[in-house]
């Protein structure tokens, strides 16, 4: 007797052509995260130093947030994007090479925003010291 085998068919996933999008990064002292949204905010690549292949000390390198803004820059083309709106958030290494790395590419960047948080109240003042 012959057992029948059934195969499951895999469906290909079908990339939605966007043409504008917001491109993230947020810059630490360890690290370099990059993510590319579309206008509505839903994440369609995102990349790391982590995740490019980097550990340690290498992860907070300019090459490190080079290479991983490249991986990211490579899926956006993928889906067809031509319009980038580039935040940056952060004071750590990758800034400076992530954007130009960016000016390579052939994306029209509209718009460059620096969106750092800045703590504008001072810190909170010391707990009073009471004599006994």
């Amino acid at each position: 007797m012959a057992v029948q085998q059934k195969t499951a068919t895999k469906r290909k996933k079908v990339l939605k052509a966007v043409m504008k999008g917001n491109l993230y990064i947020t810059s630490t002292f360890n690290n370099t995260l990059v993510t590319v949204t579309d206008e509505q905010g839903n994440t369609l690549a995102w990349s790391s130093s982590g995740h490019s292949g980097f550990s340690g000390s290498r992860k907070s390198t300019p090459y490190a947030a080079t290479m991983a803004i490249e991986k990211v820059v490579e899926q956006a083309k993928e889906r067809g994007m031509r319009e980038l709106k580039v935040f940056i958030k952060g004071p750590g290494a990758g800034r400076d090479s992530a954007l130009r790395v960016l000016k390579n590419s052939q994306f029209h960047i509209s718009l460059i925003a620096d969106v750092t948080p800045i703590a504008h109240n001072g810190t909170k003042p010391r707990k009073k010291k009471h004599n006994r």
